[in-house]
């Protein structure tokens, strides 16, 4: 059934403030996880999104999660899976970072997700291509071996890099490949519900009961900023991610992928700016060839419609 273009083209706007809300996420993950722990830390801000979502969607989010039983299967408990594993992953990846420059490299292999989503949709036939897909591809993975690599293109270097935190770096490539899976399971089965808000709330949920799993491993240490940045961490996902679910279900897909290239630049900048480090030059060499690599993944997307 085609859409009104004007709805779509909203649709698409909205989906692509999600691009604004995220690149601020990673850097203010890692602040609140280094007072409140890797687990406790991302529970609050999960349980504050939760709650920031109720309060934006009122009688409407209630009126539409109460609706549950129509939900395709796949959306509900397929995209909720995926949703709350993705969430776990990125933001448990970023606190186990041994420093901050660290989990700006974890974010970026997170926003590796742009270009893997482009591919995913071609792979699953819900996108056509050009072949220069691949190269862009190609260069993209070139951005992150430059990012583990530092100043090496030694594949030695860089897994002995990757060994150094194989569960943090592991989780976040895990972040990176189920992200493209939630958005075009949303796209194929959401049918206009959009259930972000108990996605988010499994998420809070799964997160305190592993933090109670921890005891005392993980005490949590508050102060007046650690509750502000938690309070707008939360408000920021909850945005996020609303605008997102509608995007990639109304909006167009390709343009909202390839859009989000912006990502890795402005969640380095961002993160960089928050926590006050100053990473290296094969950093922004990484961030630039990322950033390159999803645009010409779009613009493969883009040409085989011309």
């Amino acid at each position: 059934m085609s859409q009104n273009p004007n709805l779509q083209h909203r649709a698409t706007l909205i989906g692509l403030l999600a691009v604004l809300c995220w690149s601020c996420t990673v850097g203010l993950m890692r602040a609140v996880a280094e007072p409140l722990g890797a687990v406790g830390g991302a529970a609050c801000l999960y349980t504050m999104a939760a709650l920031c979502i109720a309060v934006a969607r009122g009688r409407k989010g209630w009126r539409e999660l109460a609706r549950w039983r129509s939900m395709h299967p796949a959306y509900l408990w397929g995209c909720g899976l995926l949703f709350v594993v993705y969430e776990i992953c990125l933001s448990v990846a970023v606190g186990l970072a041994h420093d901050r420059n660290q989990a700006m490299e974890i974010g970026l292999i997170n926003y590796l997700w742009p270009s893997l989503t482009i591919v995913l949709a071609v792979l699953c036939g819900q996108q056509a291509a050009r072949w220069w897909l691949w190269p862009g591809v190609l260069i993209c993975l070139w951005g992150l071996a430059r990012v583990l690599g530092g100043e090496s293109f030694s594949l030695p270097v860089m897994w002995s890099h990757v060994l150094g935190n194989p569960l943090a770096y592991g989780m976040g490539f895990a972040a990176a490949l189920l992200w493209p899976a939630y958005s075009l399971l949303a796209r194929r089965h959401g049918a206009g519900f959009n259930a972000v808000g108990l996605f988010v709330t499994w998420t809070a949920l799964a997160l305190w009961l592993k933090w109670l799993m921890l005891g005392d491993a993980q005490p949590m240490h508050w102060t007046w900023l650690t509750a502000g940045q938690v309070l707008l961490v939360g408000a920021l996902t909850a945005l996020g991610y609303s605008c997102w679910e509608h995007g990639i279900q109304h909006g167009k897909l390709a343009l909202l992928a390839a859009a989000s290239y912006f990502t890795p630049v402005l969640s380095a900048l961002m993160a960089s700016a928050l926590l006050q480090v100053l990473p290296g030059w094969s950093f922004w060499q990484g961030v630039a060839l990322v950033t390159l690599g999803s645009l010409i993944c779009w613009w493969a997307t883009r040409s085989s419609r011309d």
